[in-house]
């Protein structure tokens, strides 16, 4: 008899056991999209991808109690994956217009956007960061974001040609071997980009216009909508977006003295 009872109990043990692997194995992913290439809000530091929108995500996850599963692609690509309900929501340095709205819902905007012009150092073929200043040149911008939804609308400016590209790495290299006459980019990535690429500078003066971020959610998905601004305005109560954004401006210009150093 006892030794049926070890039996019994050893297997209800087991069974516990099973149980309890069985419920970590079913915490649900929570699968977003994004592009990294658009330091410090999302960038590859060694084969993880980091930044402030990816620290928001995993903010967001946390209280949720799901599992942050990251997909990087194109720009253009994350915003249609939101659409077609391939993830759960886009972060990705998104800007809000007419267009996307009937397209996709979005979030409290989370954090302000400067807009500015990078041009050639030695040979500045822009002067000032005005429509103005834009008219007839070769302007640079990630396709689909809103530096191209901005300069492609000729209530705004009058360039030349609009030279569109998923990468800015890409646009940087066109711009120092004069393929292009500028790229127009936010602030704090434009910051990035002309401290891996001296040979590149922000124009001095205004910003060329200025824009607001948010998440982005498939069309008429409310429950998701509402735990996103829920976390959004923990974050900003707190002061964690500013933090975030601090921490990750001061991780890439450490960085980028080291590669300097060790040049």
């Amino acid at each position: 008899m006892k030794k049926l009872k070890v039996i019994a109990l050893t297997a209800a043990v087991m069974a516990m056991a099973c149980s309890t692997v069985v419920m970590a194995e079913e915490k649900e992913d929570l699968i977003i999209a994004t592009e990294a290439g658009f330091a410090p809000y999302e960038y590859m530091k060694g084969d993880q991808i980091v930044g402030v929108d990816i620290d928001i995500a995993q903010a967001i996850a946390d209280d949720m109690g799901r599992n942050l599963v990251i997909q990087n692609m194109d720009f253009d690509a994350a915003l249609l994956a939101v659409q077609q309900g391939m993830v759960d929501f886009a972060i990705a340095g998104i800007s809000v217009n007419e267009e996307r709205e009937e397209a996709m819902d979005f979030s409290d905007r989370y954090v302000d956007s400067t807009e500015v012009v990078v041009v050639n150092k030695e040979n500045p073929m822009v002067e000032a960061p005005t429509s103005e200043a834009l008219k007839d040149k070769i302007v640079a911008v990630q396709q689909g974001n809103i530096a191209d939804i901005w300069v492609s609308n000729p209530d705004n400016a009058e360039p030349a040609e609009v030279v569109r590209y998923t990468k800015f790495a890409m646009a940087a290299e066109d711009l120092k071997n004069d393929k292009v006459d500028c790229i127009i980019m936010d602030e704090l990535p434009a910051q990035d980009l002309v401290s891996q690429n001296p040979e590149l500078m922000i124009l001095e003066g205004d910003p060329l216009f200025q824009d607001q971020y948010a998440i982005a959610v498939q069309k008429g998905n409310q429950e998701m909508l509402d735990e996103i601004n829920k976390v959004i305005a923990q974050l900003k109560e707190e002061g964690k977006i500013d933090e975030f954004i601090a921490n990750h401006t001061q991780t890439e210009a450490t960085d980028a003295e080291a590669e300097a150093e060790a040049e």
